[in-house]
């Protein structure tokens, strides 16, 4: 950052980073690898700085650098600390404990000298970084500047080749930082700047097109605990383990009355522009998670199933509140129990046969059942539902589901249908007034117009629960988008759920989480369940905003596996997917089939897969991703019985 846009940043200092009372903060600025300390002349004097300007040469060897004995005085008088042969790999040797934690670390143009190449600057950036983590703040910044092309990101213009540049991003990963964000670095506006140290050298070097990076620290990538969660379900008290993949979901409050998150400030705008058009009862009931039987007509593969242990039955002891002692259930994500490889109907029993909600629509078909049930009342219900899906950036295991159930005249569902879709298309579109520039189309289209090939992941799951009569689809006019077309929600019709000739009921399903992306400019859906607080800071109470990423052109890695199928078995797919969400603590970003293979001699079936890691919000680094992906081997090797290759 140069100079002048730090003083700027002067009153930003965080609590905590050396004050006195009643005085402003005082924010600690470390520079490490200064040539002629003319970087660091520049910010001396800003109110509210405390500079310390480092280099790695002792003081009688930069003291013979053009300007640098000047910059020193200048320094001195102005009251910064300066600390000669201090190795920028090491800096907790260098300072005393109390004096460690620095609000923003600068590293300008660094290089090994002389003509080191890519791989040994790579190297002492990778520790570079890995010791200034143990002296930034909690809250502090690292500013690297680099030559353009060095970085090897996007923001390079030109861009080199990846194997060729510095890698900077992965590089900075291993130590648990994130670009959070990439600026020009324009030495001309900073105040009597002076490049030096080409090859070693009191020689300048071409900074023009030089960009400063800046990282932050990112949270920790853990994988979760197991985890049980404790409800009621048939008067009896129930625990039951949570699936792995939603662990880090369950009970997250985001449609609270205190939440700020963007689905539920988009499931208020929506029900608030619907009640002035229609006669709205919003029920705010708590929907049970789990279900018991079958889904008719569901894969069975894209369920989470929760299956009572055997040996465990219900006890019948009553509790003082009245209800008996916690039942344990178990979660089985592959459909195999201890007896071996089983198919859900043949090898459970229905009596112990439970999953996790994948739609809200039976408790909308059980609203329209209730003595107290008013015909042309739309009556609204939303919650958490739960899905097994394939891997893409909009493919969601888990998200908020918002229905509408009415019950109109037999004749009038056309005209009614459009009326409810118009006032969710202006309600849309006037939250996209207020968030950006981008516009949404969002169209009404019969469901027999879509092959079930087009259809994306919620709506073909929609598809497989009912007749789906019509899909709202959003279209973005953003070249760059990912997916410029998507179904956001699906609405059925149903002639004989009262058992009246005269009335049709009327049901809509929206997916609140893929609304919110599309409206805010999210392209991943897992940031919206990203645990950063730099992510629900983005939006104050009750507002949507564009959101502004913390984690720039993260790093991604490519892993092949290969294995031969059980003779005789099917080999399920989505349970593929959901072991490399679980193993890979949902960093997996997509996964390709790109080699197939059959022995003509045996039959015998072999796959080969490549996945895509990559994080949206914290640091990953190959070490890690090693790591993942000899765990997903082992997963798939014991659960779907596959033989890694």
């Amino acid at each position: 950052m140069p100079a002048a846009a730090y003083r700027r940043k002067r009153h930003e200092a965080a609590p905590g980073s050396g004050r006195s009372a009643g005085m402003e903060p005082v924010r600690r600025v470390l520079l490490v690898g200064e040539g002629n300390f003319s970087f660091a002349a520049s910010l001396c004097g800003a109110e509210g700085t405390c500079v310390v300007a480092t280099c790695y040469e002792s003081e009688e060897e930069v003291s013979g650098c053009v300007g640098a004995a000047e910059n020193i005085q200048r320094l001195r008088e102005e009251g910064a600390e300066v600390v000669f042969s201090v190795d920028c790999t090491k800096l907790k040797d260098c300072f005393l404990p109390g004096k460690r934690e620095f609000d923003c670390i600068y590293f300008n143009f660094p290089h090994c000298g002389r003509k080191a190449g890519v791989v040994k600057n790579r190297e002492l950036l990778a520790h570079f970084f890995h010791s200034s983590a143990e002296v930034l703040s909690e809250e502090g910044e690292i500013h690297v500047a680099l030559c353009n092309g060095q970085g090897g990101t996007p923001a390079d213009q030109p861009r080199r080749e990846w194997h060729n540049s510095w890698q900077i991003v992965a590089v900075a990963a291993g130590a648990g930082f994130i670009l959070s964000s990439v600026h020009p670095f324009k030495a001309e506006i900073i105040r009597g700047y002076k490049c030096t140290g080409y090859r070693s050298q009191d020689k300048s070097f071409c900074v023009e097109g030089a960009l400063n990076h800046v990282f932050t620290r990112s949270m920790q990538l853990s994988y979760c605990k197991p985890m049980s969660c404790e409800i009621e379900l048939e008067n009896r008290k129930v625990s039951f383990q949570v699936p792995q993949v939603l662990v880090d979901k369950i009970n997250r409050g985001f449609l609270e009355p205190n939440s700020n998150h963007p689905v539920r400030t988009l499931k208020e705008k929506l029900t608030a522009e619907l009640r002035q058009a229609f006669l709205l009862q919003d029920i705010d009931s708590c929907l049970p998670l789990l279900h018991q039987g079958q889904l008719n007509g569901v894969c069975h593969s894209n369920i989470f199933w929760i299956i009572l242990n055997p040996e465990e039955t219900p006890s019948t002891e009553e509790m003082s509140d009245g209800l008996a002692h916690a039942v344990s259930f178990h979660h089985v994500d592959f459909c195999k129990d201890k007896s071996g490889w089983v198919g859900v109907q043949e090898g459970w029993h229905i009596s112990k046969q439970y999953y996790l909600r994948p739609s809200i629509l039976p408790y909308a078909q059980a609203i329209i059942q209730r003595e107290a049930f008013l015909p042309e009342t739309l009556y609204v219900i939303s919650g958490l539902v739960f899905r097994k899906c394939f891997i893409t950036p909009y493919s969601m295991p888990v998200f908020h589901e918002m229905v509408f159930v009415s019950a109109i005249n037999r004749g009038t569902e056309k005209t009614y249908i459009q009326m409810l879709v118009n006032n969710i298309k202006t309600s849309i579109h006037s939250l996209c007034k207020t968030v950006s520039s981008i516009k949404l189309s969002i169209n009404l289209q019969e469901a027999m117009s879509f092959e079930t090939t087009e259809l994306n992941e919620f709506a073909a799951f929609e598809s497989q629960l009912s007749k789906v009569q019509y899909l709202i689809c959003v279209e973005t006019d953003t070249s760059d988008s990912h997916d410029k077309g998507s179904c956001v929600g699906v609405i059925r019709t149903a002639h004989d759920e009262l058992g009246s000739s005269e009335l049709v009921v009327v049901f809509a399903s929206l997916n609140l989480d893929l609304l919110a992306m599309l409206i805010c400019g999210i392209s991943d859906w897992r940031m919206l369940w990203t645990s950063d607080n730099r992510f629900l800071h983005q939006f104050p109470r009750g507002e949507l905003r564009l959101f502004q990423s913390f984690s720039l052109y993260p790093p991604s890695y490519v892993h092949d596996v290969s294995f031969w199928v059980p003779d005789g078995e099917q080999f399920d797919e989505v349970a593929f997917h959901t072991i490399a969400r679980q193993v890979s603590c949902e960093t997996v970003t997509s996964i390709r089939l790109i080699d197939s293979f059959q022995q003509p001699e045996t039959g015998r079936r072999s796959f080969c897969y490549r996945l895509t890691f990559q994080c949206c919000d914290k640091a990953l680094s190959r070490p890690v991703v090693a790591e993942m992906q000899l765990l997903f081997r082992k997963a798939i090797n014991q659960h779907l019985r596959v033989a890694v290759r």
